[in-house]
């Protein structure tokens, strides 16, 4: 009967829905279970090694097995940072497939279904990334260990480091007319006004007209978000909404102009709908910014002042003005850019201007669109910049030693696995055994 139950009755193989084709412990993995993981990897333009019905059982597995030492060892991931999480890939979901209506018609579920479905695969992802990082522990590594590694690395193995650049900006932002300040905020009351009478509702409005892409799509919602993720001026408006009825008073942030409304508090999260207006620029204050940053820029060429120091007192980029004007890269937590990534992270028009520069060159002034999604207008140093080359202890210590750690890691995780698989219960369905598995321990002779 527990055999019928899961599907696997001999006289009814043809009419089966689900069954259990892997046993790792007492967690049962279902075809079911493969073909999510499958049809999640297709959106995400995933490539497999090799047969994804080989690959995907054997990932869930190893999947099981931190999943079940974290619960002998009692790591816990907390609610929290799970819920976050599992808006965000729901929002994402939902833009792949293109509405919510898709995605249900796409797994065969109903949207509660799909969020419990993506809720268990996040807390088990967290989980089991907490789990590995207490098997790995505190890798310490010295110099010497670093050099011996890559000194016996064959010559074609030796990671090449493309070029790498060092840049430093002085940013204006042009000034916006009372004007049209005047005109965004009048634009978002209106808004209001004819949400309150009942002539439309805010996620059509959102959708229409809010200039944060993000969220407009969805109506300007976003999901369950905790204070801290949201600038000061935003979470003071939305964490003090109590009535999901009742629309904000026009509000400034660092992005423009907003009105937020209240969809449903959870403790010390909030979900919201808002819609952002930027001001328009004109292009007279554009050019004003463009002279005063080229009279600039001919300073500090002349050795009027440095480019240090206008940075410092002129610049009106928050973000570095404390630096000098030296851009930080979010990812290496370096000042250190590879030409891609000053495009992605930071401005494409940016990563233009610095690529046929000289180094100690100061640039002509341009405009750029900057993290905030507004046009401001700049000036750029070149500080450094570090050609294409195999990497070297010398000029490349910490990425290498970040390779021989991340190494080490893999080894010690690989390690773990071979071990647990020795002492944990694993049965795998006759059909699906002829893998060339990654860890050939899961079928004990």
């Amino acid at each position: 009967m527990l055999l019928c139950a899961f599907g696997l009755c001999a006289g009814a193989q043809d009419n089966v829905i689900d069954e259990v084709v892997w046993v790792v412990g007492d967690e049962a993995i279902l075809k079911s279970d493969v073909e999510n993981e499958r049809l999640n990897a297709q959106y995400e333009n995933r490539r497999f090694s090799g047969d994804p019905y080989c690959v995907i059982p054997e990932e869930l597995a190893v999947q099981k097995l931190f999943l079940h030492q974290a619960e002998l060892d009692s790591v816990i991931v907390g609610d929290q940072e799970v819920l976050q999480q599992v808006e965000t890939r729901l929002s994402w979901l939902q833009d792949q497939i293109g509405s919510r209506e898709k995605m249900e018609e796409y797994y065969n579920m109903t949207y509660t279904q799909i969020r419990e479905m993506v809720r268990d695969n996040v807390r088990d992802g967290e989980t089991v990334r907490s789990m590995q990082r207490k098997i790995i522990g505190d890798i310490k590594l010295t110099p010497a260990e670093v050099r011996n590694y890559f000194s016996r690395l064959p010559q074609d193995s030796i990671p090449f480091v493309p070029t790498q650049v060092e840049v430093q900006i002085i940013t204006q932002e042009p000034k916006i007319s009372e004007e049209e300040i005047e005109r965004v905020k009048k634009q978002l009351r209106e808004f209001t006004d004819r949400i309150n009478k009942g002539e439309t509702s805010f996620s059509t409005l959102a959708r229409f007209y809010s200039e944060d892409p993000g969220s407009a799509r969805k109506g300007g919602e976003y999901g369950f978000t905790g204070r801290g993720q949201l600038t000061p001026e935003f979470a003071n408006v939305v964490f003090n909404l109590t009535d999901p009825k009742k629309i904000s008073k026009v509000f400034e942030t660092e992005y423009g102009y907003h009105i937020a409304q209240l969809i449903e508090r959870r403790g010390d999260r909030v979900s919201y709908r808002h819609i952002l207006i930027k001001p328009k620029v004109d292009e007279k204050d554009i050019e004003v910014a463009l002279n005063r940053l080229d009279s600039i820029a001919n300073d500090i060429r002349k050795g009027k002042f440095s480019f240090d120091d206008a940075a410092t007192w002129i610049s009106q980029d928050k973000d570095t003005r404390n630096n000098h004007g030296l851009l930080a890269n979010p990812e290496s937590s370096t000042s250190r850019f590879e030409m891609d990534a000053l495009a992605g992270l930071v401005s494409q028009e940016l990563a233009k201007v610095v690529a046929d520069m000289e180094i100690g060159e100061v640039s002509k002034p341009f405009t750029m669109i900057n993290s905030k999604g507004k046009e401001v207008c700049a000036i750029v140093k070149l500080k450094n910049r570090i050609d294409g080359h195999k990497a070297t202890i010398t000029e490349d210590y910490q990425r290498l030693k970040t390779i021989v750690t991340e190494k080490r890691g893999e080894e010690k995780l690989q390690k773990w696995i071979r071990e647990k698989q020795k002492s944990i219960y694993v049965r795998i369905s006759p059909n699906w055994r002829q893998c060339d598995f990654k860890y050939p321990g899961w079928i004990k002779q």
